[in-house]
Formats: C-alpha cells, sequence, structure tokens
C-alpha cells in the first residue's frame, strides 16, 4: 500500500473511532465516518467496503495500542509498580472516562450484545488484559490466586469507569486508584493465604 493510501485509511479509521466512541458502534453509519473524515462517501467503501471490515480494522487497531501499552508498563521495574501502572492508566484519562466512558469496556459491550465477527475479535482486548495482569501477580508471589486477582482488579478498573461515567464525576476514579494502589502494595507482604475478598 503507497504512503498516500496508507494516510487516507489511517485518516479514515481516526474518523471512524471518534465517531463509534462518541454516538456508538451500532449508530454509526459509513456516512457518519465519511463525514467527520470529511471525504466523499465512496473513498469510504474503496478502504472498507461493510461496516464489519472497518469494525474489524478497527479492533486490530485498538489491540495493537493497548499492547504498546502493556509493553510501555512492562519497563516498570517491580510487578507492583507494573500494576499500579495499569491502575493510573485510569487516572490519566479520567476526563475522557467520565465524559464518555471507557472506549474499549463500551465497546465490546456494545459488540458483544449485537455478536458476529467482529464482537469475537473484540474479546482479544479483555484476554491481553487479563493475561498481563495474571502474570504481575504471579511474578508478585500470589501463585494459584493469580487469575482471580486479575479478574478483580480488572473488574475495579472497568467498573469505576463506568461508575464515574454515569455520576459525571471524575473524583471516584482517583479515589479507587487510590485504594487500588494501596491493596496492590500489600499483596506482596501479605501471607499467602489472603484473597482479593480483602479488598471488599
Amino acid at each position: 500500500m503507497s504512503k498516500t493510501k496508507a494516510d487516507s485509511r489511517t485518516r479514515l479509521l481516526q474518523a471512524a473511532e471518534k465517531t463509534t466512541y462518541r454516538k456508538g458502534f451500532g449508530q454509526t453509519t459509513l456516512a457518519d465516518i465519511a463525514k467527520e473524515a470529511r471525504v466523499p462517501l465512496g473513498n469510504v467503501y474503496y478502504y472498507f467496503p461493510t461496516k464489519d471490515s472497518i469494525g474489524e480494522a478497527l479492533v486490530a487497531r485498538r489491540i495493537a495500542r493497548f499492547r504498546k501499552l502493556l509493553e510501555e508498563l512492562g519497563q516498570a521495574e517491580s510487578p507492583a509498580q507494573r500494576l499500579c501502572g495499569f491502575v493510573d492508566v485510569k487516572v490519566r484519562n479520567r476526563a475522557e472516562l467520565t465524559r464518555s466512558g471507557c472506549p474499549v469496556g463500551t465497546w465490546c459491550s456494545e459488540l458483544h450484545k449485537q455478536g458476529g465477527p467482529v464482537a469475537k475479535k473484540s474479546t482479544v482486548l479483555f484476554v491481553d488484559a487479563l493475561r498481563w495482569l495474571e502474570e504481575q501477580f504471579r511474578e508478585l508471589g500470589r501463585g494459584d490466586e493469580a487469575r482471580g486477582l486479575a479478574v478483580h482488579l480488572l473488574s475495579a478498573t472497568q467498573g469505576i469507569s463506568v461508575l464515574a461515567h454515569t455520576f459525571h464525576d471524575a473524583d471516584l476514579i482517583e479515589m479507587e486508584a487510590k485504594r487500588l494502589k494501596g491493596w496492590i502494595r500489600s499483596l506482596g507482604s501479605k501471607a499467602e493465604g489472603t484473597s482479593a475478598v480483602e479488598l471488599a
């Protein structure tokens, strides 16, 4: 693909991502994307003949971006620092999350209500997140608890995004992030039998 074509495709994907985040994938049309990108509708059809094709491209784009984020977080020295870094992503994006909700969580939820190939592919986003979190908890010495702790942390970060969006209150994210980071730091020094229930 030539640089010009690659740039045009990227521009359309950026417009699609922005539009679907604002309106929802189900409510967004290819005409909406063309309008956002300020290009003729035919340009969209040239690169993405169907809505599913642009949906799959958006999933691939988000997966690549998320994996890059995990690589960056992985540069921290300790698993506790990496896990706290994961939580801090929510804090950094709190204004956007409060305004429009979590782009990954709302996207996956909406897609799975509709079903289809795009929904199945989007599952990778949460599979990657859980796998990475579990690896960090295992390195933290939590052994057989690692999977459950990973589910707990991912649930907590997704849940607080929903609450902040519902109540339009970014302070909820900061409050929960502080609590979660304190919990993460305490896990390394706890006895082997400690469970995630203690967070409740």
